[in-house]
């Protein structure tokens, strides 16, 4: 089973035999160890961290964060997503202020694409391709946000506090068990994103040709239904991202995997930022 989240798909996050990644097995599916503990893709010798630690329940927990030197722990991945999200801020803002037109903007929106695939196929992780596509990503985000606040006040700042909102309460609920990441969990939501993007395509096909709206899923009723299932799908992928996160830090990754943590994270935020916008700007008529 692979991550929701492209980034992790090659980063031995996740492997075809658990939803928690590193090659996990059935163990993890049912929070019980067994025989033959599963393969940690970044064990040395010496490395404490080899083996995943399995709580009082029964299920599998990090231990404590690593005091060793060069591993990945909470605060390398806070670090770096808050370097990360601060450089889509930054350019956002200098976009915004320079009014800059938004034919301009959906062509970084192309060049952040490029970036974030480059990135996504590369072996290791490289911070300036994510940070350039951090820079490329922001003046994207600050270009249509000052578009559509433009015809719909204060929608840039209703998603900023959407987002905020939506990140806090998956954060929460995954901290507290509510929301469980399971197999079952993992190809649901790979399902759904993917029946979500191939139904946007062929509704952005549609509008292409035919002109007008498409299949009429980017306003009206059915607009808001297809915004409101682009947010559940986005905090869907926040509880998976929480997941590889921890068990990256159960393992002992290197420290270098707090960037592609920073860069899925990101990627996530961006994509319910963008669908809270949409979503807001469909609501005030606009």
């Amino acid at each position: 089973m692979r991550s929701s989240n492209p980034v992790f798909t090659r980063r031995g996050f996740s492997r075809d035999s658990g939803y928690a990644g590193f090659n996990a097995g059935p163990q993890l599916q049912t929070g019980t160890p067994y025989a033959g503990s599963p393969t940690n893709p970044y064990a040395q010798p010496g490395n404490p961290y080899a083996q995943p630690q399995v709580g009082p329940d029964g299920r599998m927990t990090p231990p404590a964060a690593p005091t060793r030197a060069g591993v990945m722990t909470i605060d390398s991945v806070i670090s770096r997503t808050a370097l990360t999200l601060g450089t889509v801020v930054a350019a956002a803002a200098v976009a915004w202020i320079t009014d800059m037109p938004v034919g301009l903007g959906f062509l970084f929106a192309l060049v952040a694409l490029g970036l974030g695939l480059w990135q996504s196929f590369k072996r290791e992780p490289s911070p300036p391709l994510i940070l350039a596509y951090a820079v490329a990503e922001g003046l994207f985000l600050g270009a249509i946000s000052n578009a559509i606040n433009a015809v719909a006040p204060g929608a840039a700042m209703q998603a900023v506090i959407g987002t905020m909102a939506v990140f806090a309460g998956v954060l929460f609920m995954y901290r507290q068990r509510i929301i469980r990441v399971t197999a079952r969990f993992t190809r649901f939501v790979i399902a759904a994103a993917l029946g979500f993007v191939l139904l946007s395509a062929v509704n952005l096909i549609v509008a292409a040709i035919g002109g007008g709206n498409g299949l009429g899923l980017r306003d009206g009723g059915l607009g808001i239904l297809f915004g409101v299932i682009g947010v559940v799908l986005g905090a869907c992928f926040l509880a998976l991202d929480f997941k590889m996160v921890e068990d990256g830090i159960a393992y002992g990754a290197p420290e270098r995997e707090s960037w592609m943590a920073a860069f899925g994270l990101t990627l996530t935020l961006v994509w319910i930022y963008l669908e809270f916008l949409r979503l807001i700007a469909i609501l005030q008529g606009d």
